[in-house]
Order: structure tokens, then sequence, then C-alpha cells
């Protein structure tokens, strides 16, 4: 027997069905551009840093980007509610796929941080505008749960395809080709939306619209100086410039709460970051990125670092990490309508993250892949169900015209939550990897040689490591234990930073007992047979 839907109706259906598909089929094409950049990179990035010799800017690469969308997301998720997304879409997709050119012809890491910088910029704007696109195109929030596979099917080809990808090309071809690769999806993406989004508009402006852009500059200023002070604090301690760049972040930040407040537009919208209702949400959207990125970032350095791994066996590895993003999605979207109260699958979430995190933590190295993939797949699983369930919390609590803007402020601070982590974990690693590598070279009497090992780059550069083995041989020392040594201090390193990343989650976990009750129900559509 077939089926056909009945007549759609505008009031849960903005478009019919062949067009819904067609505008949905490009939005899936943009999810994909940045999702696959976001996975594809983290693979490769310890080949980067080791190829472009400067493991100080690790973190710099990823927050350089995060940065920049954490900037542009608010100010395009209002301007999208104000002027239609449209513009913006095909705008930021440009900008995007020309800056991903720039970061395949990086010649240095000052160079490669810039361009990331001005991918983030494009990437903003893109994940500012593509959720509440969709919210846009179906009001009804159970229709639209269903029309959101296309998002969360173009996330998982991405999850799927990207980290495995992204070793296979660093392997064989060389990492520049991972910042290629997104050429021809910006092209597909941009042919789709061009030719089957369509444009709406649903605010007018009350009076003249002025943008925020010192909001925007404070705000950079802000999380630049204190990605800083998170870099310097665990090497300088109580210092000068430390005391500078607290005095700098603390005095913008105030700056920033004060003149938001008066602001139309504001950047950062205080009385919705504020708002009783949804900042547990925002919270919870913070730390589920600060422990979804620290994973993402120096999970592969870990594999190919501190366990000798491949680029591609890392990719592999990896993999379930995202992937279970895609399926705890997929899963939230078929049981939270199904339940009375849609909370409780956060508690679960948090609490799966928190279980592969530590089980991470307590693997030796040793251990056959299906062990290690089935860790990553337990917390990317918890993630899915974590981060799905916050939009549809959010976009169940506000007021329509309000969508954008709170969707876009939850994806932010999603990104500055993985900032945050970045940072931290890269603060943190630095540190305690200089600490544990200067206590090993005093036990062998070889402190002279500190500056080799200096650099975890050492430990994925195996040209590097071959010329230091002959120069510590020539010199009468017993290598092999020495670079065990060094591993051993980087895997130590990189364990402390997943306990954070797990306890991050576990204040997640406590904090969605203070999410207001959210009902989603199920309802079919009308069919008839024929």
């Amino acid at each position: 027997m077939m089926y056909a839907i009945d007549a759609h109706d505008p009031g849960r259906q903005l478009l019919p069905f062949r067009e819904s598909l067609l505008a949905m089929l490009g939005i899936a094409f943009v999810t994909m551009l940045v999702a696959l950049d976001q996975t594809i990179v983290g693979t490769a990035l310890p080949r980067i840093v080791a190829d472009l010799k400067g493991f100080d800017f690790y973190a710099w690469v990823a927050t350089s980007y995060m940065l920049a969308s954490v900037i542009t997301i608010p100010i395009f998720g209002r301007l999208g509610d104000l002027f239609g997304r449209k513009p913006f879409l095909l705008a930021a997709i440009l900008l995007f796929t020309l800056a991903s050119v720039l970061c395949g012809l990086a010649t240095n890491m000052i160079f490669l941080v810039a361009a990331r910088g001005l991918q983030g910029i494009g990437g903003g704007i893109l994940i500012g505008t593509v959720f509440a696109t969709v919210a846009d195109l179906f009001p009804d929030p159970k229709l639209r749960l269903r029309w959101l596979v296309f998002v969360t099917s173009s996330f998982g080809v991405a999850n799927i395809v990207g980290p495995t990808l992204g070793g296979m090309l660093t392997q064989m071809q060389g990492w520049r080709l991972v910042f290629f690769v997104n050429v021809p999806v910006g092209v597909v993406s941009l042919i789709f939306v061009q030719m089957f989004v369509p444009k709406l508009r649903h605010m007018k402006a009350s009076g003249p619209i002025q943008l925020d852009w010192l909001g925007a500059f404070v705000v950079a200023v802000t999380f630049g100086a204190l990605q800083l002070l998170i870099e310097l604090l665990p090497r300088e301690g109580i210092s000068g410039t430390t005391i500078l760049l607290f005095s700098i972040t603390t005095v913008c930040a105030l700056t920033l709460y004060f003149w938001e407040k008066r602001m139309g537009y504001p950047v950062v919208p205080v009385d919705v970051l504020l708002d009783r209702r949804l900042a547990p949400l925002f919270a919870m959207s913070v730390l589920g990125g600060f422990a979804l990125f620290s994973m993402v970032f120096y999970v592969p350095l870990l594999f190919q670092g501190g366990y000798a791994m491949s680029p591609h066996d890392s990719g592999m590895l990896i993999t379930p990490l995202l992937l279970g993003t895609t399926v705890g999605s997929v899963l939230n979207n078929r049981i939270v309508t199904r339940i009375r109260r849609a909370n409780g699958l956060m508690y679960i979430g948090f609490a799966l993250f928190v279980i592969g995190c530590l089980a991470l933590v307590a693997l030796k190295g040793n251990e056959p892949h299906a062990v290690w993939m089935s860790c990553m797949g337990v917390s990317g699983l918890g993630l899915g169900l974590v981060a799905t369930n916050l939009t549809i919390c959010s976009q169940q609590i506000v007021a329509r015209d309000h969508l954008g803007a709170v969707t876009a402020l939850l994806q932010s601070l999603r990104i500055f939550g993985g900032m945050l982590g970045t940072a931290i974990t890269g603060a943190l690693l630095g540190h305690l990897y200089t600490q544990g590598v200067n206590r090993s070279l005093d036990s062998y009497q070889a402190t002279q040689w500190f500056k080799s090992f200096a650099s975890p780059e050492l430990l994925v550069d195996r040209a590097e490591q071959s010329a230091l083995i002959e120069r510590l041989v020539a010199a009468g020392h017993s290598s092999d234990p020495m670079m065990h040594m060094a591993r051993e201090a980087l895997v130590v390193s990189i364990h402390i930073g997943l306990a954070v990343a797990a306890l991050a989650a576990l204040i997640g976990l406590c904090l969605a007992w203070f999410v207001p009750a959210v009902q989603v129900t199920y309802a079919e559509p009308e069919v008839r047979g024929t």
C-alpha cells in the first residue's frame, strides 16, 4: 500500500514536501561542511604542528577558529532573525571555503592560526543560522524533529568519514589536503542553498539597527586575554604579565556586561543569558563543549604521540567518538517524544561521557582497538544525547521570535566551552609534560638534553626522533628508555586533561536537575491510502 501526506499546513511546515526536502538537503550540505572540518582537523593536528614546528600554537589552531565563531554566532543569529538567513548562509559558505584554501597553503603556524580565525568567522555564521533556519522551515516542533534527520545524517557522514579521512590523507598525501577537501563540499553547499533555501524574514526592526561592533571587539579581547592567561599561568605563576592579563580579562568582562545591557541587539544578550529557565542549559552547553573538544583535539595526540600510532590508526579510533554523537542525536529524536520528561536524557548523556572518559584514562595503551573504540563510542553517545536535548529544551522554552538568538547563543557557548577546554587542557599538558620530562632526564643525569625533549611534537615526527636517537647513542645514552619516559610523560599529562573533562561532564549532570521540565508530544501526520 502507498501513502501520501496531506497538503502541507504552513503553520506546521512552511513549504510543500518536495521543496522542504531540497531546502533541507542544502542545510545538510552546509552542516557537513562545518562538521567535516571540525572532525578532520583534529586527527591531522599533531602532524601539522610537527611539520610547521610550533607546538606552542597547538591550542591556538583550534581556539582561533572557536574565538572567531563565538563572536560571529550571536551577531548573525540576531541578524538572521531580522533580515533573513539565506544571504548570510551564502556569504559564510564563500568565506569558509576561501579560508580553507588559505589554511592548506599555510607555511608557518602564525599564518595557519590567522587563516583558522578567518575560517571560524565563516563557520560561526553558518552555525548561528543553520539550526534557526530549520526552526523557520518547520514551526511545529514535532515535525521539526522528524526533519532534523537530514542535519543529524550529515553530521553522521562527516563524523564517520572525517577522522579516518584526516588520518589517511595526512599519512599518505600530507595534511594540506585536509583543508582542500572542504572546497568541493563548499561548492555543492553554495549551489543548493542558492537554489532551494527560501528567503525568510520573521521580524521587523522598530528602528535603525545598530550593530554591536564594540561588544564584538570587547568579547574578542576578553576571550583572547583569558586564553593567554590560561596558557601563561602554569608557566609563570603570579607575575606581572599574568596579573595584567587577569586585569584585562576582568575589566573587559565587566565592561561587556554593562555595555550589553544597554544595546538593543547585543553580541551577548545578557538578559537572555541570565534567564533562570535557560541559564542551566547555557552552563551545560559550555561544559559539554569543554568535554567534547578536549577529547577531539588531544586524544589524537595521545594516540600518535603517547602510543606511537599512525595518523590513520588514530583517525579510526577517534571515529566512534564522533559517530557516537550522531547516533546519540538520532536516538534522542526517537526517544524524546515518547517519554514524559525529556530532561532525563541529559542525565544519561553526561553519565555515559563520564564513564567513557574515565575508562580512557584507565587504559594502558596495549589494549585491543575494539576496547578503545568502545570507550570513544560511549563518550560520543552521551554527548550526542546532551547536545540535541539542549537545543530541543531551549526551543521549547523561548518564544518563537527569539529562537534565532537563543539557538545561536547556545551554540556559541558550546564553542566557548570548547575553547576553554582546548586552552586549559593544552596548558595542563604543556606544564605537566615539561615537569615529567625534567624529572625523568634528571634521573638519567641527562638534563642537558631537555631542549631536545621539550616539545611533544618530537613524539609525532619520526624523522626528528631518529635524528635525536642517533645523537643520544653517540653521546653514550640509552635512547629507548629516554624516549619511553617522554611518551609516558605525555600520556600522564593528557590523562589528567581527560579527567578534567570528565569532571566538567559530572558538573553538567548535576546542573540538569535545574532545567525546567520539558515534554515533546509525538503526533504522526495524517496519511491517506491510495
